[in-house]
């Protein structure tokens, strides 16, 4: 596929670094040319410096065959007219947008054909405030993914000493709940990943990747860990827009604090939301969380710009009795250096983004896909269609499936009827299949497996 990235960003060189390991043809372009030059070393990738919204720019990149066009720059102005030219210009098939403003994404009409012609809306900070939502909802979790419409929920949480599945192997787990059905599709132990199997036996602190219907999820966390307490006070650190979005979405069921620095900042939050309250100040302020009692505090996000404020914060707050802190942290280089010490869940904005963005990229009828493990694995919603003599899925048990190596069945979603992946489960067409990828190298092997023979047709 030949795809333009304009952006070299954190969201936008991420995403070239995905999309060139896959015989994908990329350029990207950026006013920076130093930026593109250091990326330029490291990938196999075109470059164009220059601005993206500039019709010489884009035919310079190679507008006019292009398949795709993603723009992800910071600038949503230019990110809506370079559509806009790729439409007009080269009549592009596919083009996503990053739009950030609330003002923009207010009014749907403007995205319409007719208008701007964006195919696809990203807004990151919706995609990041929705994953904290799903963490809130879901005390104990590293991750929580959604599936067909919510109705499956792939959670991510770490073992603990004590759990009554410790020391077990999963054949137990089976054993022990015989109401409930759920499927264990990865393992990692010590930053290793291990292909789950019947016999696997889950030891402390292993990261467990496990796939249910919603209304199971907590049965099956109890069995790993002690489950916690639901979070009722929170504080949030940083009233941006991520900020300002989840204590809209929380401060109707939860007791909100927001700490903001600045002043005219704290005025419009105070005038936006209801519920919450608007603290002017620093989130490194000791005596600030002193006075706000963060050691009664369930859950402590710090959610601002700045990667040192929101690290050093949490670890402060943690420090003087905050429950729970989550860490949102823009260099990715970072976020595997803190998790699991003092901050129980440390979020990369532009990894929880970019999934958002490979569900449009991937070949074959794909729903949904998410990055795993700061991009080292993959969960992917794919449809299945065909039948016994076109595809290599349906008509087919789960057993029988010539799966690519590391890849995983977790569950099945036929109509609203959740069917976890056990070996005698047969596919049909219209299937939702719900599959994690330990092994990003096989992805292409994964679409493969899912795209339709033409004895179909």
């Amino acid at each position: 596929m030949k795809i333009i990235i304009l952006g070299v960003g954190q969201v936008g060189g991420t995403l070239a670094e995905h999309l060139a390991r896959e015989e994908n043809d990329i350029t990207v372009v950026d006013i920076d040319g130093e930026r593109l030059r250091e990326l330029h070393t490291r990938l196999d990738i075109r470059t164009v410096t220059g601005a993206g919204s500039y019709p010489m720019v884009l035919r310079q990149a190679g507008g006019e065959d292009a398949d795709m066009l993603i723009a992800v720059t910071n600038s949503d102005e230019v990110n809506m007219i370079a559509c806009q030219v790729a439409h007009t210009l080269f009549r592009t098939p596919t083009k996503i947008a990053r739009v950030r403003a609330t003002a923009y994404l207010a009014r749907k009409e403007l995205f319409a054909q007719e208008a701007v012609p964006i195919d696809v809306l990203i807004s990151p900070e919706q995609v990041v405030t929705d994953h904290i939502h799903r963490l809130i909802e879901h005390p104990g979790a590293l991750q929580v993914l959604e599936f067909a419409g919510g109705l499956v929920q792939l959670v991510a949480v770490q073992a603990v000493f004590g759990g009554p599945l410790v020391g077990q192997d999963l054949g137990f787990l089976r054993r022990h709940m015989p109401n409930v059905d759920t499927r264990v599709v990865a393992i990692y132990r010590r930053n290793r990943p291990i292909i789950p199997r019947g016999d696997t036996v889950i030891e402390a602190d292993d990261e467990v990747f496990f796939i249910a219907a919603r209304r199971d999820i907590r049965a099956v966390m109890s069995e790993l860990r002690r489950l916690e307490h639901d979070f009722r006070r929170m504080m949030i650190a940083g009233g941006g827009n991520i900020g300002e979005r989840l204590a809209e979405h929380l401060e109707h069921s939860h007791q909100v604090k927001i700490i903001e620095h600045h002043l005219e900042r704290c005025t419009l939050l105070s005038e936006h939301l209801d519920r919450t309250v608007v603290l002017h100040g620093s989130a490194t302020s000791k005596r600030l969380l002193e006075e706000e009692n963060i050691e009664d505090c369930d859950i402590f996000c710090a959610l601002t710009n700045d990667d040192e404020v929101n690290i050093m914060s949490s670890l402060l707050a943690k420090r003087m009795g905050a429950k729970k802190v989550l860490t949102l942290i823009n260099n990715a280089a970072y976020v595997d250096l803190v998790q699991g010490g003092e901050i129980d869940i440390a979020i990369s904005p532009q990894q929880t983004t970019i999934g958002s963005l490979l569900t449009y990229v991937r070949r074959g009828d794909i729903v949904n896909v998410y990055s795993l493990r700061r991009g080292a694995a993959e969960a992917i919603e794919a449809i299945a269609h065909g039948d016994l003599h076109s595809s290599r899925v349906v008509g087919r048990a789960i057993g029988e499936i010539d799966l690519p190596s590391g890849t995983t069945i977790g569950a099945i979603v036929r109509g609203k009827e959740v069917l976890i992946a056990h070996g005698d489960v047969v596919v049909e067409s219209g299937d939702h299949v719900i599959l994690c990828v330990i092994d990003r190298h096989r992805i292409r092997d994964v679409e493969r497996l899912f795209q339709v023979g033409l004895s179909f047709f």
